[in-house]
């Protein structure tokens, strides 16, 4: 079943442009890249405390990002 896999794939990507190529290489490298919880950046304690003080609020009070975003413009005349 892994050859046939594999021959299925060459055939659909032998006349696939390079950028495809490039593509497919990029997912497969991800698929096979081990996955870590380290985070590409870093908080205080009491930015951490706000996020971990959010976890359990209530969801209804949520305003929609584009809704706020469209109020801002509103707002300022933007």
């Amino acid at each position: 079943m892994e050859t046939l896999s594999i021959e299925l794939l060459t055939r659909k990507l032998k006349n696939a442009p390079q950028s495809v190529l490039d593509r497919v290489i990029g997912y497969v490298d991800a698929l096979l890249e081990p996955t870590t919880n380290t985070k590409p950046y870093s908080l205080t304690k009491e930015q951490q405390q706000i996020l971990d003080s959010q976890l359990n609020s209530d969801k209804s009070t949520y305003i929609d990002a584009e809704t706020l975003y469209t109020n801002i413009k509103n707002k300022h005349e933007l």
